[in-house]
C-alpha cells in the first residue's frame, strides 16, 4: 500500500482567508496524485487540516471510486471536548472513512505522535500545511522527511 498512499498533517488553526485557497490547492494536488497511482489517502482525524484533507478525499472519491479515506485516529473519543458541530462533522467522516485505525485504546501522553507516525509509516507522500517550525505538524513531517517521504507543504 505505501507506495500507492498519501498521508497528511496540518495545523488545526488555519486563518479564514486562506481557507478558500487551501482547499482549491487540497482538490488540484489530490486529482495531480491520483493521476500518479495514489489510491490511499491516510488522514489523522484531528481538527483543522485534517479535517479539511479529508472532505477533500470525500469529494475526490465521489468521482473516482477507487480512492479509499484511511483514519489513523489517536484514540477512540478524541472529539469528547470538541463542540457539537466539530464533533458532528467528525462523526460523519468518520462514518465514511474505508478504514479506520488506533493508535492508542485511550489518552496517552504518546498517543498524538504515535499516529503521527503511523501516518508516515503508511505512505510514500505527505501532504501538509506547515507554516511554523513546532507542533505535531513539524514532527510529522520531519518524520515523515527522515523516513524518505515526498514532502509537499501547500503553505
Amino acid at each position: 500500500m505505501k507506495e500507492t498512499a498519501c498521508c497528511f498533517t496540518g495545523h488545526r488553526a488555519i486563518p479564514a482567508a486562506a481557507e478558500g485557497e487551501l482547499e482549491r490547492k487540497l482538490d488540484e494536488t489530490l486529482r495531480a496524485l491520483y493521476v500518479r497511482g495514489v489510491r490511499q489517502f491516510c488522514c489523522g482525524g484531528a481538527l483543522g487540516f485534517d479535517m479539511m484533507a479529508e472532505r477533500a478525499v470525500l469529494r475526490l472519491r465521489e468521482i473516482c471510486p477507487d480512492v479509499s479515506l484511511i483514519l489513523f485516529l489517536p484514540y477512540p473519543g478524541q472529539d469528547e471536548n470538541w463542540s457539537a458541530r466539530d464533533r458532528a462533522e467528525y462523526r460523519r467522516i468518520l462514518s465514511l472513512a474505508d478504514a479506520v485505525s488506533y493508535a492508542s485504546e485511550g489518552y496517552t501522553a504518546g498517543c498524538m505522535h504515535a499516529r503521527d507516525r503511523q501516518l508516515a509509516d503508511a505512505a510514500s507522500v505527505c501532504v501538509a500545511y506547515l507554516v511554523r517550525p513546532s507542533g505535531g505538524t513539524f514532527y510529522t513531517v520531519c518524520y515523515a522527511r527522515q523516513n524518505g517521504l515526498e514532502i509537499i507543504n501547500l503553505a
